[in-house]
C-alpha cells in the first residue's frame, strides 16, 4: 500500500472539507495493472469517478455507484480504502469547495456503452505510471502508483 501524503485543505477551515466517495477503476491485461480514467464534466481534466455520501449506502457501495453513473463500470467494489487525496471542487461563480476524497479499488468486470454520464465525459485505459501522469492531484498520483491489485478480492459491495 502507498504511504499517505500529508493532506491539503487548499485554504480551508478545518470544518469546511467535504468527503467525496472516488473508484479507482482497475483491470488486469496481459499481467499488467491498466487503470480506468474519465473526463471531468466542464474541464476535461483527467479524474477517478467520485460523488457524495449516499442515504444507506456504504462509501464502498458509493465508489462503485459513481463508477457506473461516470464511467459506465460494472464491477465490484472492495470495503478497503486505499487512502485519502484532497483537492479543490471548482463552482461557476461560487465559492470553491475543499474536498477530501476516499479511494476505494473497483475491479472492473465489465465497461456499457449506454451509462448516464457518457455524452459528458470520455474514458481511457492507462498504465499506473501514465494515470499518475494525467492527474492533477499529487497525492492521488501517489495512491494510483503505489496500488498493486488484491490477492483475493476481500467480500466486495455489489453493483446497483
Amino acid at each position: 500500500m502507498a504511504k499517505q501524503l500529508p493532506i491539503s485543505l487548499h485554504g480551508g477551515a478545518k470544518g469546511s472539507a467535504r468527503t467525496q466517495f472516488a473508484a479507482l477503476c482497475w483491470r488486469e491485461r496481459r499481467g499488467k495493472v491498466e487503470i480506468l480514467l474519465i473526463t471531468s464534466r466542464r474541464r476535461k481534466r483527467w479524474i477517478v469517478p467520485k460523488g457524495w455520501p449516499m442515504d444507506g449506502k456504504t462509501p464502498a457501495e458509493c465508489a462503485l455507484t459513481e463508477a457506473w453513473e461516470e464511467a459506465g463500470v460494472e464491477g465490484k467494489a472492495s470495503d478497503a480504502c486505499l487512502g485519502v487525496y484532497s483537492y479543490q471542487r471548482l463552482r461557476a461563480g461560487e465559492e470553491d469547495i475543499p474536498c477530501l476524497a476516499m479511494l476505494y479499488p473497483v475491479r472492473v468486470k465489465a465497461l456499457k456503452k449506454k451509462f448516464p454520464e457518457r455524452k459528458d465525459r470520455r474514458r481511457k485505459w492507462v498504465s499506473r505510471k501514465k494515470a499518475a501522469k494525467m492527474v492533477s492531484e499529487r497525492e492521488l498520483a501517489k495512491l494510483i502508483t503505489g496500488f498493486k491489485p488484491p490477492k483475493s478480492v476481500p467480500k466486495p459491495a455489489e453493483a446497483p
